[in-house]
């Protein structure tokens, strides 16, 4: 089904649309590039897909000409129009939410695993993401992939090697069971208003839970670890139980620092803190 839709500058024109500074919104007009991103994920023709922060519906367009159906949460109600509009459009294809993804218990919307598709605000794009990825996986998280916009500074965390600067508890979080990647860069001056830094779109794809591995064990020991990353791990690591047994059973040497440790070090240590038993 071919749609035509009016510019969408001419649509935020007439809904007198503005990004919110408060909101962290940044609207994206390109439709090539919006189409682009849409297409990361790979087909998406009848797959459900979620979208957090539509605003006035670019990255929507996109997403709804794939044939997706998509759940769409909008939490400012000046652009509920606008999108409303697209729904009527594609009839049957948009399911719209007003109100706050922070608060709103998203897996619960969908039957199935969602596509996670987002131009996400900027102010909760890393909260967000850290819920998606701290969320329960039985043996698989409740959404399929994870296709988002975020500043190139929190992209490049989310992909960090062990040894980058950029390396730290976020890459750990999204390595240890997914697969991430830097799908592309968004110059800035791609945004409407154009922000003062550089943007790119990461996609997520889970793998396998590693067996015997609780997260908050390696959440408790990427914590101790980085908070005090210029430390060798024998000082950051010494109030963490089990800790310097651990090092010793995987072989970490406790004079290296956090940021040289691998995802899949830090995930044998917290394995063999689990498996150690009670002091």
């Amino acid at each position: 089904m071919t749609v035509t839709l009016p510019p969408l500058r001419d649509v935020i024109a007439r809904h007198g649309l503005s990004a919110s500074k408060a909101l962290g919104q940044n609207f994206l007009f390109d439709g090539q590039l919006l189409g682009r991103i849409a297409a990361v994920p790979g087909p998406l023709a009848d797959q459900e897909v979620l979208e957090v922060g539509p605003g006035p519906g670019g990255l929507t367009r996109a997403l709804l000409a794939t044939g997706a159906q998509v759940t769409a949460i909008e939490r400012d109600h000046r652009c509920i129009p606008a999108l409303e509009e697209l729904g009527e459009a594609y009839p049957g294809q948009l399911r719209l939410i007003e109100g706050d993804a922070l608060a709103i218990d998203a897996p619960s919307l969908f039957a199935g695993r969602p596509h996670i598709a987002s131009n996400l605000p900027y102010n909760v794009g890393t909260a967000l993401l850290i819920g998606w990825l701290s969320a329960n996986w039985s043996p698989e998280p409740w959404w399929r992939s994870l296709t988002l916009m975020f500043q190139r500074e929190v992209a490049d965390r989310i992909v960090a090697a062990p040894g980058s600067s950029a390396y730290g508890r976020l890459a750990v979080l999204a390595q240890w069971r997914s697969t991430a990647r830097i799908a592309m860069p968004v110059h800035r001056s791609a945004f409407t208003p154009p922000p003062k830094v550089m943007s790119a779109v990461v996609h997520l794809t889970p793998t396998p839970t590693p067996e015997g591995v609780r997260l908050a064990v390696l959440e408790r020991l990427t914590a101790a670890a980085f908070g005090q990353r210029r430390k060798m791990l024998r000082q950051s690591l010494k109030g963490v139980a089990g800790a310097d047994a651990a090092m010793a059973v995987v072989g970490v040497d406790p004079s290296r620092r956090a940021e040289t440790v691998s995802v899949a070090e830090f995930v044998a240590m917290a394995r063999a803190m689990d498996a150690a038993p009670p002091a």
